[in-house]
């Protein structure tokens, strides 16, 4: 297994990644190739996919603005899980971040999401209960579950 930056010749890939795991949350403007795009252009140091055997196996893509890092779209293709992608995925976008000054990480799971939220209290993620998640949507969007 490899894992290299994320570049948008990738997103195909990624994409079908994503619609093969279940309790990801997309939408069609967000995570259009062109909404990745932008958000490859903007953190071109902390968006990294994970090869095997010229397959894309599993991605992590984050931003920061300077002092906290979040962490967006984990996945990792189903066959290829409890092998440690996910956790050396974690470990680079981390270290990436850290070298870009970053001091913390943030990142959501959705409720229904049993997987990822054990996943990332694996990697040492804790739940904050005194926060409330909100958010107002500039324009329409389209939810895409899997």
């Amino acid at each position: 297994m490899e894992i290299r930056k994320m570049i948008i010749d990738d997103y195909l890939a990624v994409y079908e990644l994503w619609m093969s795991c279940k309790g990801m949350g997309l939408n069609n403007i967000d995570d259009s190739r062109e909404g990745i795009e932008i958000f490859l252009k903007r953190n071109p140091e902390t968006c990294f996919v994970a090869t095997e055997r010229g397959g894309i196996i599993g991605v992590i893509m984050a931003g920061h603005d300077g002092r906290r890092g979040y962490i967006y779209h984990t996945a990792v293709l189903p066959t290829n899980r409890k092998k440690g992608v996910g956790r050396k995925l974690v470990d680079t976008v981390t270290k990436a971040l850290s070298g870009l000054g970053v001091i913390k990480v943030a990142l959501v799971v959705f409720d229904r999401n049993e997987t990822g939220k054990a996943f990332w209290e694996q990697q040492g993620f804790t739940v904050r209960n005194d926060l409330i998640y909100m958010n107002k949507s500039l324009t329409e969007i389209e939810r895409i579950d899997t």
